[in-house]
């Protein structure tokens, strides 16, 4: 299956931005699915903190990023992107696009935790989030 590329990561300082950037490898038209971010932090799970459905019509935001990440998707340019404002030591994971693997009809992804957070994959590599003064 195509993976997807996460980008973006890096160094940032409480309270900076940063924009993270989800790519398709080839083969992957992006504009036909749902795209949801996660982050693995150290020793923790994995968890869910965005999606978005393909039209764009439906977003989805875990509590603790509400009201400071913004998902986005740009089908032009294949891309999905994650900004991220006010960042805190907490926001420091690894990040994960994934992709939605057909168990909901297109309009059902991203309306809740369930269709933001399950049946998804073609996990990229991730991408390294640090905040720290």
């Amino acid at each position: 299956q195509s993976q997807l590329v996460e980008s973006g990561g890096g160094l940032a300082r409480p309270g900076g931005s940063l924009r993270l950037s989800c790519t398709a490898g080839s083969g992957l038209t992006m504009r036909y699915y749902a795209i949801a971010w996660f982050r693995q932090a150290p020793g923790k799970e994995r968890e869910g903190i965005s999606c978005i459905n393909n039209s764009g019509g439906n977003i989805y935001y875990e509590d603790s990023v509400k009201g400071r990440f913004t998902v986005s998707r740009d089908d032009a340019k294949n891309t999905v992107y994650l900004q991220m404002n006010s960042l805190k030591p907490e926001d420091t994971a690894v990040y994960y696009c994934a992709r939605d693997h057909g168990r909901w009809p297109p309009h059902k992804y991203c309306t809740g935790p369930e269709s933001s957070t399950t049946d998804f994959g073609s996990w990229g590599q991730g991408t390294q989030v640090t905040v720290s003064s």
